[in-house]
């Protein structure tokens, strides 16, 4: 795992590039790889790349970066894991090539010598690379099929930019520093930027699964992977329901041992719940010694209930772990949030930023290089209350779309003040009959505002694409390629295309990241999400239950009542939190004095409404819009107001 960064000057003007920018660009990730650093700077070719290296494989010096081939005509710089690298070099070698380290950059390299572009098809893992083909005058840029590892780039008047941050892009004069109010306007309702934008005007994000090629024509950029891609399941794969659950078990184990793969300590975050655990249960079986644990839990007001270090603890002392805990309060907000508003270039607005620092914390103290985590489990096999009920909806309220717009419209209109009258809880079922009588019932597993929500918060300033434009856009497209997907498989889509790459992977990434740590993601190994997204809804959801087919995978190998219990998330109780000493007030001051009020990109008086409703407690729970609005706020202060002179 590390960072990489590069520059590329493609077109006929000249490209402001020397080593001490290059540097500057590689030194800004130094936290992505401390165990070494390297660049490669060819003037007369108008190309730099840069490489901070976090060792993990092949730790001897044969793996520096940026690695080139026997005539250095081939040069790659690499972020991410291939956990069939041995596979490759097995076969590879048997043809007769020869290898100079153990290292899966190598591979990538020499697969590039053989198969060009097509190489990426042959590599199970996750990755960002670059490599320049000087014989060819091309770089060659990639992304994994999820999008568990960052690529962010920028074209400036012919010159191409690309790094695994924000920040390292930035330290280039020429990439401008300049927030994108439409970006905004998307983050406040998926707590992130949709691909391909990012919260600067002119950086973008190479979508999961893409790659492109940077040359004297300009930049290309194309599709090599989407879920859709693989065969459809015949009816026959999923009669026996037994050999379905024994075949989740097995490729999840796979999945499991294959990121096991290291050369330095590795370990597992647990907090009890059935991913997790089951996470934990089957390392234990592929490996001879005690597992690593490592759990957060919090202290405060309201906090109690969001506690799973009992659930924890359970596991770790049914398989013998060596278990590490830390536990939270209000106060580690506060002194940690210098450090998340520095670290978030990109802001991932999700409150669990915040515990899942301390835990990488805990993990990295106590020497751990490599950690597995549960993302993609929930997205995968349903495993969140709200799919339920947005399922429920939409079997419900299915006869309404096949009602003409004017009758949807009408149904919506006499219903929704019946609705709004009942009170609270009814205003999430009036929004739900909006959304079917005009666009679809779900969104995504993360959604904070929708379009309506926003307009009292934003002013208006230029033209702005409403946020459903993103979700109808990955919903076309399985509509196109698979009609008859039932609406389970349509959730996990577009959870597959949006949510998880942009904002719970993005934020493993960031956060890990930050403390040297590197995250592997289990659930999200390709193989097990091509099998499960074909399954049929009435296998994931049974009797009202939630990860029907998870559950029976690991019966055996937890508790009973630790299976099935209501699922609770990985939470952090921001909101409570902001009524405990400081960390309100300071809530309270970033808000009333926001910039982004000053300079228009936020109403004063809603944001002033919101901060008097919460904090005198006249109106339900705000704590996660103040959030939200207190991190867009420091980010602002930070990256756009002061940006690059920090």
């Amino acid at each position: 795992m590390c960072g990489i960064t590069g520059v590329f000057g493609y077109g006929a003007s000249r490209l402001d590039l020397d080593a001490a920018t290059l540097d500057r660009m590689t030194d800004a990730m130094a936290h992505r790889g401390p165990d070494g650093r390297g660049t490669h700077y060819d003037p007369a070719r108008r190309v730099g790349l840069g490489h901070r290296r976090l060792s993990i494989i092949d730790l001897s010096e044969a793996g520096r970066q940026p690695m080139a081939n026997d005539d250095e005509r081939v040069w790659i710089v690499f972020n991410g894991e291939i956990y069939n690298h041995g596979e490759i070099r097995k076969e590879m070698e048997a043809a007769g090539v020869r290898f100079r380290s153990r290292c899966d950059t190598e591979v990538i390299l020499r697969l590039y010598e053989r198969e060009g572009e097509r190489c990426v098809e042959r590599l199970l893992g996750m990755f960002a690379f670059a490599i320049w083909d000087a014989a060819k005058q091309r770089l060659f840029v990639a992304r994994d099929r999820i999008g568990i590892k960052p690529l962010y780039w920028a074209d400036v008047g012919g010159h191409f930019f690309f790094g695994s941050e924000i920040r390292a892009l930035l330290q280039h004069p020429s990439v401008p520093c300049r927030m994108d109010p439409q970006s905004l306007y998307h983050n406040l309702t998926f707590l992130s930027t949709p691909a391909p934008g990012t919260m600067f005007e002119d950086i973008r994000k190479l979508r999961a699964g893409h790659r492109m090629t940077v040359d004297a024509n300009g930049v290309r950029i194309d599709r090599w992977w989407d879920a859709l891609d693989a065969p459809r399941l015949p009816a026959s794969a999923w009669r026996d329901e037994e050999a379905v659950v024994a075949t989740i078990r097995d490729r999840l184990k796979t999945a499991i041992r294959d990121r096991m793969m290291s050369d330095v300590p590795f370990g597992v975050f647990l907090s009890g719940g059935i991913d997790s655990s089951a996470n934990v249960a089957l390392m234990s079986q592929c490996s001879s010694l005690p597992v690593e644990t490592f759990t957060v839990g919090f202290e405060g007001r309201d906090t109690g209930e969001l506690n799973e270090l009992h659930h924890a603890r359970r596991i770790a002392e049914q398989y013998g772990t060596h278990h590490h805990e830390v536990v939270i309060d209000h106060q580690s907000v506060l002194d940690y949030l210098p450090n998340l508003i520095d670290q978030q270039d990109e802001p991932n607005l999700d409150p669990v930023c915040v515990p899942l620092y301390y835990v990488s914390k805990l993990a990295r103290d106590n020497g751990i290089k490599v950690i597995q985590v549960g993302e993609g489990s929930d997205e995968m096999f349903l495993g969140y209350p709200m799919y339920l009920e947005a399922i429920r909806f939409a079997k419900r309220l299915a006869w309404l779309r096949g009602l003409p717009a004017p009758l949807r419209s009408g149904v919506h209109g006499l219903a929704a003040p019946l609705l709004r009258a009942i009170g609270h809880r009814a205003l999430r079922w009036e929004e739900l009959l909006r959304r079917a009588a005009y666009e679809d019932v779900f969104w995504g597993g993360a959604i904070h505002l929708g379009d309506r929500e926003k307009a009292s918060l934003l002013p208006l300033r230029g033209a702005r694409e409403s946020s459903w434009s993103v979700i109808e856009t990955i919903y076309s497209e399985i509509d196109h390629r698979w009609p008859d997907a039932d609406l389970a498989a349509r959730m996990s889509y577009l959870e597959l295309r949006q949510r998880l790459p942009e904002l719970l992977l993005a934020r493993v990434d960031k956060i890990t990241m930050s403390v040297s740590l590197e995250g592997r993601v289990p659930f999200l190994d390709h193989r097990l999400v091509e099998y499960v997204l074909r399954l049929p809804m009435d296998l994931k959801i049974r009797a009202e239950r939630t990860k029907a087919l998870l559950k029976r995978a690991v019966a055996d190998l937890l508790p009973e009542d630790l299976v099935h219990r209501r699922k609770q998330g990985f939470p952090a109780p921001m909101s409570s939190w902001m009524f405990e000493g400081a960390f309100g007030k300071q809530v309270q001051e970033a808000l009333r004095t926001s910039e982004l009020c000053r300079d228009g990109y936020l109403d004063a008086r809603a944001v002033a409404t919101l901060v008097d409703e919460h904090f005198s407690r006249r109106r339900s729970d705000r704590g996660g819009l103040l959030w939200t609005l207190f991190n867009l706020t420091l980010w602002y202060r930070r990256w756009i107001l002061r940006g690059r002179t920090l």
